[in-house]
């Protein structure tokens, strides 16, 4: 009599797989970056059947650690704190659909941006300085491409999140860019605004440079307050 598929059995043994896959990853001998074995190689180094071997792949795409894309070998992915925010960036983008969730989100950035602007008006070292001062002029150069525009904006901010030194805040920042993009791209846009949002910059710039954190945080609230009023009509609530 043929073997019927158990879902109890296959899921048992898609646990195993995804551990030891896992662990594979962490350890660096399933290279990041690189492909996973073929899908024929995996079921039979594990000896497992196809569905087993897809569970597992799925559950550790799921995780971060695995990158799918269709009609391509699955790309590992070791684990870092920018996988920890993007394995979790289906679960923020439905928490953005309830009522007031985007504005949670963004409040939560500016919190964090108003503590990083103090930060590096005090801490800021020469590199960090010529890393916004860079930001800055190609923020300005940009103002008459709004595309370009946003990209130096966030590229300005960016830097902000890279003064401490602390390898979660740049991943935060990636994931607040990630999570909010698909608003920021629906904003109207202008050279005139974009005029606006560079001397707000610069502003923030001036008050880093004064070494002058209260000055600093007022000018980054007062840009962000500013951005949330001018975008906050791209969202249904």
């Amino acid at each position: 009599m043929q073997n019927q598929p158990n879902p109890t059995r296959d899921s048992r043994a898609a646990d195993v797989v995804i551990r030891q896959l896992e662990e594979q990853i962490v350890s660096g001998a399933l290279p990041n970056g690189k492909p996973l074995p073929a899908e024929r190689d995996l079921m039979e180094n594990f000896g497992a059947s196809r569905t087993v071997i897809r569970e597992a792949i799925s559950t550790l795409s799921s995780r971060g650690l695995i990158e799918s894309k269709p009609r391509f070998r699955p790309i590992v992915r070791k684990p870092d704190y920018e996988t920890v925010l993007h394995a979790t960036g289906n679960i923020v983008q439905h928490l953005l659909t309830e009522p007031g969730g985007v504005k949670n989100l963004y409040d939560s950035r500016v919190f964090v941006e108003r503590a990083l602007v103090r930060d590096a008006a005090l801490s800021a070292t020469k590199d960090d300085i010529a890393a916004l001062k860079a930001s800055l002029a190609a923020n300005q150069a940009s103002i008459p491409d709004s595309l370009a525009f946003y990209q130096t904006d966030v590229a300005f901010h960016g830097v902000l999140y890279s003064i401490p030194k602390n390898p979660i805040f740049p991943a935060i920042h990636a994931g607040y860019t990630a999570w909010l993009a698909p608003h920021w791209v629906k904003m109207i846009r202008s050279p005139e605004r974009n005029e606006m949002n560079y001397k707000a910059h610069q502003a923030i710039l001036t008050a880093i440079l004064e070494r002058d954190p209260a000055a600093a945080e007022e000018a980054l609230k007062s840009h962000l307050v500013d951005a949330w009023d001018h975008v906050r009509t791209t969202f249904s609530s």
